[in-house]
């Protein structure tokens, strides 16, 4: 046995010694084009130089290392892996809402578990390497999360915020069934009234996992029971969501189609406005003036309500739809010109995962510049996270999340919808070889 010790000791400090005598290659990018982010301007003669899972030089033209694998991409554009704040990538619907509703309520945890990986992947090969996932059930967006992180399935780096918060009644309570026929929910689910409730939902999320927290303020599209627009919190319990919340170290979302609500929102301190639907001008220059971000999901609010999507919908749900429709493009113009800042999310589960990219063009539609649309999905969302020492950027020392798509993504927006190259934490995930 000892012989069979010290063999197995021997060819294991062997095997750490060859590890270190024999580095794995850096990887040099190469493009016609480099977007790193830190401006708006588009460079020619992209190089991008990877060791390891770190970005150690990027920009025009750069030296390739003579030992560097060289990845060519040609006619393309490198930039920063994309990063989504508002995604829900454990569930998805469809085209047939009834279903997909008794679908979704009849699965078990491990089954959506599956649902969820293959979402995952499909984010991830579309080109986000990070996403926001906020708010899940059955603690199916934790594992997830944990899975990806300790390389048992792909897919792209999450923070997650386990149960949103809300009020009883309110937008993430549950269908209205008869009582007797569905378990009443408490703050462990993220359903609080009053503010220590609040105070407590706030905590429980955090000890089951939550990265960010979400909240709800005002009432939601996809709910049966609440009006879209009132506050569905008192400023106390807003109060002592946000405060909690900020003394645990996590950033706060806050759901909010209403402007009353969007306002208490703010003054409660929370750290961005999901949706946003009904603000008016006065609560957008209060926005400007804190710095709290939108995130305006403008894909969400196309999928519910546009013409040819809204029918899907039970006619409560449809009206709401509607509403929201018809007042959030005139909202985001005027956020443009507010000067807010605009953060890319998509809340992608809404709409199929995988076609995120889309938000890009939709905002540019509107009036936002292509530079600025990337932006927010790249170093502006790095911010709005907290993870702007790490993404967000290519630049070096920072984790090698790099994307490519045809052409001059400046000239042609719609080209972030046909990636062709993704690599994550230093990994390529995707190339034009594996399409």
């Amino acid at each position: 046995m000892k012989k069979l010790t010290l063999a197995l000791l021997v060819t294991l400090a062997g095997a750490a010694v060859f590890a270190q005598t024999t580095p794995s290659k850096p990887i040099a990018l190469k493009a016609a084009h480099v977007f790193d982010a830190t401006s708006d301007n588009m460079l020619s003669n992209g190089v991008v130089i990877v060791d390891g899972n770190r970005i150690v030089a990027a920009g025009s033209g750069i030296a390739i290392p003579a030992d560097a694998q060289v990845i060519d991409l040609g006619d393309a554009t490198l930039l920063p892996g994309f990063i989504d704040a508002h995604v829900h990538m454990t569930e998805e619907s469809g085209d047939n809402w009834y279903k997909d509703h008794f679908d979704s309520e009849m699965r078990f945890p491990a089954e959506q578990a599956f649902y969820a990986a293959s979402y995952a992947l499909k984010t991830l090969n579309a080109g986000f390497t990070t996403v926001r996932n906020v708010a899940a059930q059955d603690y199916v967006d934790v594992g997830l999360r944990n899975a990806i992180n300790n390389g048992i399935v792909p897919g792209p780096r999450m923070l997650v915020a386990v149960h949103a918060i809300g009020a009883t009644g309110g937008h993430g309570d549950g269908d209205p069934l008869p009582p007797e026929r569905t378990h009443q929910l408490g703050p462990i689910d993220g359903v609080c009234n009053g503010a220590a409730e609040c105070r407590a939902a706030v905590r429980y999320q955090i000890k089951y996992g939550a990265d960010v927290i979400k909240f709800m303020p005002s009432g939601g599209v996809l709910s049966l029971s609440d009006p879209v627009d009132a506050p569905e919190l008192s400023q106390d319990e807003m109060n002592a969501i946000v405060e909690e919340a900020h003394n645990w170290g996590r950033k706060v979302a806050a759901h909010c189609h209403g402007d009353a609500a969007a306002k208490m929102a703010i003054i409660a301190g929370t750290d961005s406005i999901e949706h946003g639907s009904f603000m008016k001008p006065d609560t957008l220059a209060m926005m400007r003036e804190k710095g709290t971000y939108l995130v305006p999901t403008r894909m969400a609010v196309y999928w519910t309500g546009s013409p040819d999507k809204v029918g899907r919908f039970p006619a409560v749900i449809q009206a709401k739809a509607k509403a929201a429709y018809a007042a959030h493009e005139q909202m985001f113009r005027n956020a443009l010109k507010a000067g807010v800042k605009i953060a890319f999310g998509t809340d992608s589960a809404v709409s199929p995962h995988g076609l995120n990219a889309h938000e890009f063009s939709l905002m540019t539609d509107l009036g936002m510049s292509p530079a600025a649309a990337l932006r927010s999905a790249t170093s502006t969302n790095a911010v709005l996270l907290g993870l702007a020492d790490r993404i967000g950027t290519l630049e070096a020392g920072k984790i090698a999340d790099v994307v490519a798509v045809p052409g001059n993504a400046l000239t042609d927006i719609k080209a972030t919808e046909r990636v062709l190259f993704v690599m994550k934490d230093g990994k390529v995930v995707k190339s034009p070889a594996t399409k």
